[in-house]
Order: structure tokens, then sequence, then C-alpha cells
């Protein structure tokens, strides 16, 4: 007989959708056949499939040990890591950390060198927040993600509600998205909302944008305002009204202004010689608008959060 104890993480779950993820192999005729014939119980008593868990249910299942076989241990990797994360704000449900560019917020791309996540996940544990033994499936994750070369603010769930509201929130834009970046030469308007179309090459792994619509293209909306201008670049704040892959950078190089240290949509040749290997580009600012609808996260609502500003390492360009 094989036992799970239902921590917060997994309350809220169906029990047919909590057995198919915690007993992959099991086949999902004999799930029912199990649970019709009180081989599967929660808290030794029948339940329906649809039943909706609770946390601190006991769920019993009393099957061959065969289906309990290949259980996925948790990725302890993060546990040699120090937990290095510059943290903006946090508290029981959320953490916004300030990732320096050229760090990786998710692994993917066939290295193995420590993500945002991982060090995110280190902290956690260290601090005794995170204990992979105790959950079954839930892990601190993050509900956006900004460029490897891109710096700034990245939200990280500590718990499957938060996480399951924040990328709520996130999909019905309550959450506004603030970035500085350096351009090159002087915005002819000290304020406006650009509008255009991006294509996504995945073979290239660039975006393409035009100035009208067409098969495979996206529209995308950017507004900025212009802070400071000298030694011909712009600082430049940036509210992003659409999100899309790379939109800033490849919107503002579209326009004749390509980011200070861009390298895929522009030419750096020069901003290189100056110690700039990646693009000026800064996630500094969120602001959260959820209204009634944010849940074990209403809170938030209202709030303004930004990094410090001696972080942002292109400032001293403007004297800042």
């Amino acid at each position: 007989m094989k036992e799970f104890i239902i921590g917060k993480n997994d309350a809220g779950k169906r029990l047919d959708s909590f057995l198919t993820k915690v007993i992959p192999t099991l086949p999902v005729s004999l799930m029912y056949k199990s649970i019709r014939t009180k081989k599967i119980k929660v808290n030794r008593k029948r339940a329906e499939l649809s039943y909706k868990l609770v946390q601190g249910d006991s769920v019993q299942c009393f099957l061959s040990e065969e289906f309990f076989t290949d259980e996925k241990k948790p990725d302890m990797l993060f546990t040699s890591l120090q937990g290095n994360v510059n943290i903006v704000y946090e508290d029981e449900n959320i953490l916004l950390a300030d990732k320096k560019a050229g760090m990786l917020t998710h692994s993917g791309d066939g290295t193995s060198e420590p993500t945002l996540i991982d060090e995110i996940k280190a902290y956690l544990f260290k601090k005794g927040e995170y204990e992979p033994e105790n959950e079954l499936f839930f892990a601190p994750a993050l509900c956006n993600r900004i460029d490897r070369n891109t710096a700034g603010i990245v939200i990280a769930a500590k718990n499957a509600e938060a996480l399951r509201i924040m990328n709520e929130m996130i999909k019905q834009h309550k959450v506004d998205k603030y970035y500085l970046c350096a351009v090159h030469g002087k915005m002819e308007k000290t304020h406006g909302i650009l509008t255009a179309y991006l294509f996504k090459d995945s073979t290239k792994g660039r975006a393409f944008v035009y100035d009208n619509a067409g098969k495979g293209r996206t529209k995308i909306v950017t507004e900025y305002t212009v802070k400071q201008y000298k030694n011909d670049l712009s600082l430049l704040e940036i509210h992003l009204i659409t999100g899309k892959t790379h939109q800033i950078r490849a919107h503002f190089s579209h326009i004749g202004h390509p980011l200070l240290g861009e390298g895929k949509y522009g030419i750096n040749r020069q901003d290189k010689k100056l110690g700039y290997s990646h693009q000026a580009l800064y996630s500094y600012k969120l602001k959260f608008n959820f209204g009634s609808d944010g849940g074990i996260l209403s809170y938030l609502s209202g709030k303004e959060f930004t990094v410090d500003e001696k972080n942002i390492y292109f400032l001293e360009e403007f004297g800042i």
C-alpha cells in the first residue's frame, strides 16, 4: 500500500488528475476500476473521481508495487548552489528577483550553468521554505521570463496558488511592466506609442518588425517616454502594452534607434569598445493591478516595485 498526504500545493486538485500525475504508469481504466472497487481510497473511504482534494487528506493506493517503481525524484542539483538572489521584494507567496544580465532564467539551451530559478530554489531551500522531499509536484517557479542579456525583475511563486493567480493576472494584463533602456540617437518626440507588426522566426532565433499586418505577424504596441538625452543617446522608460519576444529590441531598431550594446538587431562594434557586450535594457519596475481578482495575492494590488537605481549599469552614460 502506498499513501500520499496532500499538502497545500496539491489541495484543490481533482482526485483523478492527482492520480494521473502521481502514478503515471497506472492505466486510466485501471484507475477508474480501483476507485470503484475501493483499492484507491481517500481518508480510508470510497471517493468520487471528481472529488477535490483538501490539505491533510490521505490517499491510500492498494496497488501492485510495480506502479510505484518509476516514481520521479525531485532534482536536487540546486542544493549545491549558494542561493545568490538579489531580492527586490519577498513575502510568503512571491519573490521578486533582480536578475543580472547574462544569466538564464530557466535551463533549456543545453547548458549546465546555474539559472535564476536554480538560485531561487537554493535560496528558499536554505531558508527552509522549500522542502522538495515533502512536495509531490510543486517546486518554486517563475511567472515571467526575460532574455538572458536583459537584466531586471522576474517574479517567482513560492506556492501553487500564487503561481496560478500570478499567471492569470499576467495573462489578463494586470501586471504592468516598465523598462529602462538607452537607444542611439535623439528621439523625435519626448513621448510616443509605437505600433507595428512582429514576426518571430524561430529558425533564425530572431524577430522581424513590419509597418503593416501580414501572415504570421502579431501586432505590437510599445509606449515610451524620454527621460534624458546625452552623448547622442536617449534614456527611455518603456511601458510594454504588448509583450512579445524581443519586442523592445526589435521595435526600436526598426525605427532607427537600436539599443546601446544591441548585437542582434543593431551594429554594436563601437558599443563593445565602450564595454557593452549586451543590450542596455533593464526591467526595472512592476505595478500590480489585480483589483478583486487577486485571491490570496489581493494585497499586492496597487503596489509598485522598483529595482535599486545603482544596479542599472548604463545610467552612468547619463551621469546618473
